[in-house]
């Protein structure tokens, strides 16, 4: 790709002419320094982990910090742990789940896999089948937000019927593999970009 990004195809909207030239169904901004896969994720590795690499149907437990794009980049989910912050939970509130279980979002899913124990890897994820469903939310599938304030930007941005930007940003560590994984901080090699000089 050339320049700093290319606009990808425009998704179906809904005529809103009252919401014309305020940026409202514009198309998705493709990043050059991401990887996009045909699902239309792209993801951006800041760690590459030297651990193993996850399969369907293992149990993993992951760090994971979220932002809304859109919506004034409000966090969602910081528990820093991606970003060098020390442990005061110990495993408490580390994200635990089954790949291809639907336990959570489709893009947590793909993200993961190509993943070593170990990685941190940055998620864009577009709004519609990778993303949270718009009738539900995260009531029914993860990872969902710890704080009050983190379900209430999430759940405006993904149930609101109106002209907000649905694309979200996921930090996501990969800690461990299997049902006694410990929420450690595994070997990796960190890659030039924000989390570099954290190490």
């Amino acid at each position: 790709m050339t320049g700093s990004f290319e606009q990808a195809e425009a998704s179906t909207c809904v005529e809103m002419p009252a919401l014309q030239g305020r940026g409202y169904c514009k198309p998705a901004t493709i990043y050059e320094d991401y990887v996009l896969t045909d699902s239309g994720l792209q993801y951006k590795d800041f760690r590459l982990g030297a651990g193993d690499v996850p399969q369907a149907g293992d149990k993993v437990v992951v760090d994971w910090d979220g932002y809304t794009v859109g919506y004034f980049g409000r966090i969602i989910q910081a528990k820093n742990l991606s970003k060098g912050g020390a442990f005061e939970d110990g495993d408490v509130g580390f994200l635990r789940f089954t790949l291809d279980s639907g336990a959570v979002i489709p893009a947590f899913e793909e993200a993961l896999y190509g993943m070593r124990v170990g990685g941190i890897r940055r998620i864009l994820v577009p709004p519609g089948p990778l993303n949270y469903p718009e009738d539900t939310g995260f009531k029914k599938i993860g990872p969902v937000p710890d704080t009050r304030s983190g379900k209430n930007a999430l759940g405006f941005v993904v149930v609101n019927e109106g002209a907000i930007d649905k694309t979200l940003l996921f930090d996501i560590e990969l800690l461990g593999i299997g049902a006694n994984a410990k929420a450690r901080r595994a070997e990796g090699t960190w890659i030039a970009g924000p989390f570099a000089e954290n190490k």
